[in-house]
């Protein structure tokens, strides 16, 4: 059955606000040719959007003659405000941004583990209404969350996990009650693989494995491009992985005795330690873990060939290696469950790791498995978490207000 002339018209209009996202501005004459559609139907869906404060003119092309055709269309910037946020057992981050995803605000704030629950909620919350003046958003459209702890699929809340501060949970309802704005939770590591697919280490795979190292571990799994997140939300909680190398085995309350205590900070800080490195200044916010391989990765750039002698470099290598070795544990699993094909090591570790890293647990998995797997450096680190959150949000934004509507 035919489409109706008015449901034709918006889905033709949706076509076009996609395409103006996807590729920039474009003339009438590119969206005739991008479409397919006439060139009387391209004239009309442009003049309905811009009556709608949808596009707008913001250029001319290159073509030497002047008309309707040289005009360049351009979504409207500013027809929505998006803010995603970091949230942190030890604080938060927030980006604003316009509806291109252009960044117009950014602020952070630590929130101390004594800190009570309603103070830590309105920290959270005030910072998110500054950093949205400062961007000069009257109002936000959408908030896009990212925070440790599952998810639950029907719901969309975020669930009581142990471990995690109370005003986790606070926080989202306190946000949804501030702001006049959609809000959207998320897994901070299910957010990190949809960053690292759509602009990092994993551009050019449809199904890989997220391995989340920074102040503690999950993964993320992505499958025929398409996010995983399981019966309960649960997939990807590999900090409770029963795993060896371990004096215990983790509990439901507890994933002490798990994967997360051979590759979470604390358990990575620990092993340096046993081979004599120390950290010399970790940077606010970054886990010690982090600082501690990216010296180790720096120390054998400086030395490539270490001698036998307990030297630093030896010190680096050796410890880089039993690294590698725990990372592969953890990454074995994974890959005989799902055989993604690739494995990103995320977060802060995973990126000043780099290909010294990859390449080691890399090397090990090949020992380990059958299953082809390539091992990738992050290229976004934990900066991954905030852009995948504002992916999110910039997409629920999107499909709401560039909805097909009945004319």
């Amino acid at each position: 059955m035919p489409a109706s002339p008015s449901t034709a018209r918006a889905i033709n209009d949706r076509v076009a606000l996609r395409l103006l996202q996807q590729e920039g501005p474009l003339t009438a004459g590119q969206l005739k040719q991008l479409t397919g559609l006439s060139r009387p139907t391209v004239a009309d869906l442009v003049e309905r959007l811009t009556a709608a404060g949808l596009i707008e003119v913001v250029g001319e092309s290159g073509e030497q003659r002047r008309g309707p055709n040289a005009r360049l269309y351009g979504i409207v910037a500013d027809g929505a405000h998006l803010a995603a946020l970091d949230v942190r057992t030890e604080g938060v981050s927030v980006v604003v941004s316009d509806l291109l995803g252009r960044e117009l605000a950014r602020a952070s704030v630590p929130i101390a583990d004594d800190t009570g629950t309603g103070p830590a909620v309105e920290q959270a919350v005030t910072l998110v209404e500054r950093a949205a003046k400062e961007a000069g958003a009257e109002r936000l459209h959408t908030v896009g969350v990212g925070a440790p702890g599952l998810i639950d699929p029907a719901t969309g809340e975020l669930r009581d996990s142990s471990g995690l501060p109370e005003w986790h949970r606070r926080l989202v309802a306190a946000l949804q009650e501030r702001l006049p704005a959609r809000v959207i939770v998320e897994n901070e590591t299910n957010l990190a693989a949809l960053a690292e697919q759509r602009d990092g280490a994993a551009r050019d795979r449809d199904t890989f494995v997220l391995l989340w190292l920074g102040h503690g571990t999950g993964a993320a799994v992505v499958l025929d491009g398409r996010l995983r997140r399981g019966a309960s939300g649960g997939t990807g909680e590999i900090g409770f992985l029963p795993v060896p190398g371990t004096s215990t085995l983790p509990s439901a309350t507890d994933c002490e005795g798990g994967f997360h205590s051979l590759a979470g900070s604390a358990a990575i800080a620990e092993l340096a330690a046993g081979h004599g490195l120390v950290a010399t200044s970790v940077p606010p916010g970054e886990p010690e873990a982090a600082t501690l391989v990216r010296q180790a990765v720096a120390t054998l750039s400086l030395s490539p060939s270490p001698s036998p002698s307990p030297s630093a470099s030896s010190g680096a290598d050796r410890f880089l290696s039993a690294l590698a070795d725990r990372l592969a544990i953890g990454a074995a699993s994974v890959v005989a469950v799902l055989d993604p094909g690739c494995v990103v090591l995320g977060g802060e570790v995973g990126q000043v790791g780099g290909e010294v890293l990859a390449t080691r647990v890399g090397e090990r998995l090949a020992r380990m498995s059958p299953l082809p797997v390539e091992v990738r450096a992050s290229a976004l680190g934990g900066g991954a978490v905030l852009r995948g959150a504002l992916l999110t949000a910039r997409e629920s934004a999107q499909d709401d207000l560039f909805a097909p509507r009945s004319r």
